[in-house]
């Protein structure tokens, strides 16, 4: 089989798991109701789109990484239990193909997830909030769902980012009972030490204006919340905040996802020796 038709088959199969399992229903039920009783609470389902993202851009900072870890964590590890990856030898598959499938399966329980989510409280907004917030953005400072449609984008861009890293953080330590661990061990030197190497850098003047913006992209949750201030909430003030690049951000993002997967399809192949 070419390395096409193995990646598609392995796709294939993540996604027929993805299909059988109840508790990823639970889990996209419990984060639409978390995000639909944020958005009821905070006022944001009666005033518009950008309320609703103001309101839910800390929880997101939260929940998403929550979120890769239950999607993520065992994805690897599991096969590796029962020995099913005997068939990167069998069928000649590479790491990449089968990290790569892998990856591209459980982004699509993710996206379903959230991303699910998100459209069942945009919609709520579109059915609840004012008249005049329906309004489709022409120009700079009309709140519209397309503001709304970015904040979806972004956030799924940032989930699927920290879905590589729990990815290679669960072929590191390559079984499921320490998999959860190192996935969330994972997740917090990320988050919250890559925020904490910025704050002491500020502190100790060894980052500036420019550097720290850079600095703020290449952290996943700063650039997160760099690109939804920059591109969503930074419109309704007639232009960029100033906070974050977004190019930079957009890149750092895409840096961890490829970057972790990268990562991981090599600690695979070093263990194939």
């Amino acid at each position: 089989m070419n390395p096409l038709a193995v990646g598609r088959a392995l796709l294939d199969r993540e996604l027929h798991t993805a299909a059988r399992t109840r508790s990823y229903y639970l889990l996209g039920l419990a984060v639409g109701g978390i995000l639909l009783g944020l958005t009821f609470g905070g006022g944001g389902a009666a005033t518009g789109y950008i309320p609703t993202v103001v309101d839910l851009l800390l929880p997101l900072e939260l929940l998403v990484p929550v979120v890769a870890i239950a999607i993520g964590y065992r994805a690897i590890p599991s096969d590796l239990d029962r020995g099913e990856l005997a068939m990167l030898d069998t069928y000649a598959v590479s790491p990449a193909t089968y990290v790569g499938a892998v990856y591209l399966g459980r982004a699509v329980v993710l996206s379903a997830v959230v991303g699910g989510a998100l459209v069942a409280v945009g919609t709520v907004v579109a059915i609840t909030a004012a008249p005049d917030t329906g309004v489709f953005a022409t120009h700079t400072g009309v709140d519209s769902p397309i503001l709304f449609g970015r904040f979806l984008v972004v956030t799924l861009l940032f989930g699927n980012a920290l879905l590589a890293v729990v990815l290679l953080a669960s072929v590191v330590v390559a079984t499921t009972r320490t998999a959860i661990v190192a996935a969330i061990g994972a997740v917090l030197v990320v988050v919250v030490g890559g925020e904490a190497a910025i704050l002491l850098g500020v502190l100790d003047g060894l980052l500036g204006e420019t550097t720290v913006r850079i600095a703020l992209g290449l952290v996943p949750n700063s650039a997160y919340r760099g690109l939804v201030f920059e591109t969503v909430i930074g419109v309704l003030s007639a232009g960029e905040s100033g906070y974050a690049s977004p190019l930079v951000s957009v890149v750092g993002l895409l840096l961890w996802t490829a970057g972790s997967l990268g990562a991981a399809a090599g600690l695979l192949r070093w263990r194939r020796r």
